[in-house]
């Protein structure tokens, strides 16, 4: 009996992952990874049959390390497997026991010149892939065999080389690698605003250029009774821009959605079934056009409850050795719908607009 709880227990950890609270398992972590994984149950053999069909989508989805691990390992087995046919074209055609390949035996053709051992065809193997020009190596245009697997070699290697080369040129240019210098504050708040009680979190941009177009959606996926993933889309916006987008990414942006009491936010989390708020930010680079893309999450002991924003202003650079962009003060909660006035304004946070700082900015 307790083997067939421990299962039952398993599978509804696997079907579902954000059920068991003590682990705090996230769908996306705070830098924006997916941390979700297929079902295993099929095997190893499954994973990489399916890695496979999405050839392109793997590779780019591999980290760095190994990215260069695979560039470096794909051309040497390149050179390895066509050092081991040069070699065994040498061997069927005799030429391993000509001594003299300068003075071959009379009615003898050679394939490859001065290839009589592996060594000469992994060199061999090596100047014909990287082009740099044959020196006595060099293949005989009297021997078809040698021609059609150079052929062979140089069309391979081709393609090698187009696919590495667009893999990396895909990697730099991936909208969620350009955009290190946007970021979300760790904690989210619940406080009253307007006359209302919100949701806010707040997203700075410390890249050296501004960004336009910027929009936000959010996803919150909750987990209820029927031990079921429940997705939830909420809007959120900055002060009267409503759904549209923000033209201009230069100061620190807090972005805020109305609470209602249907919402698992109005009241304290420990209370509530286990939820994770995905925050999904697109931009636009001004210059250049390109997309940046970027996503974090909030858990329920990643929200503050009574807490907002510390206000931001803009002054001089020199006046703010330390700029701390997602201080929060304490906000008490009075009833929902009611409006609170004394919002605490005594800490400031101070940010610099295309250096100069004399406007204020909430």
């Amino acid at each position: 009996m307790p083997t067939t709880m421990t299962n039952t227990t398993a599978d509804q950890k696997a079907s579902c992952p954000l059920m068991v609270k003590p682990q705090r398992r996230r769908l996306v972590s705070k830098d924006g990874r997916s941390q979700t994984r297929g079902n295993t149950r099929g095997g190893s053999r499954e994973t990489c049959f399916s890695a496979l069909r999405d050839l392109w989508g793997t590779w780019l989805a591999l980290r760095w390390r190994w990215v260069v691990l695979a560039f470096c390992g794909s051309f040497l087995l390149h050179w390895l497997l066509f050092a081991v046919l040069w070699y065994l074209l040498a061997r069927v055609n005799g030429d391993l026991d000509v001594l003299d390949h300068d003075s071959p035996p009379p009615g003898h053709v050679l394939c490859v010149k001065h290839v009589n051992g592996f060594t000469a065809a992994f060199s061999f193997a090596l100047e014909t892939q990287l082009t740099i020009g044959y020196g006595t190596m060099y293949p005989n245009a009297d021997c078809p065999t040698a021609i059609a697997l150079l052929a062979l070699q140089m069309l391979l290697g081709l393609m090698l080389e187009a696919f590495i080369t667009g893999a990396f040129v895909a990697k730099f240019s991936r909208p969620q690698k350009r955009c290190d210098g946007i970021l979300f504050s760790p904690q989210a708040v619940v406080c009253e605003q307007k006359g209302q009680r919100c949701l806010m979190f707040r997203v700075c941009n410390l890249q050296p250029q501004p960004l336009v177009d910027v929009s936000v959606s959010a996803v919150l996926y909750e987990e209820r009774d029927d031990h079921e993933l429940h997705q939830t889309a909420l809007e959120f916006s900055i002060d009267n821009l409503g759904s549209r987008s923000c033209p201009l990414f230069l100061s620190p942006l807090t972005f805020f959605h109305p609470l209602n009491p249907s919402t698992p936010f109005i009241n304290n989390p420990s209370s509530q079934t286990h939820f994770e708020l995905v925050v999904f930010l697109t931009a636009t680079q001004e210059s250049t056009g390109s997309g940046y893309h970027k996503r974090t999450s909030y858990l329920p002991d990643e929200i503050q409850y009574g807490y907002c924003f510390s206000k931001v202003t803009s002054v001089h650079q020199n006046k703010t050795p330390n700029m701390r962009y997602f201080d929060t003060v304490p906000c008490p909660l009075t009833l929902a719908n009611t409006h609170t006035t004394d919002t605490p304004d005594k800490e400031h946070v101070v940010v610099q607009l295309n250096g100069e700082g004399s406007d204020r900015v909430e």
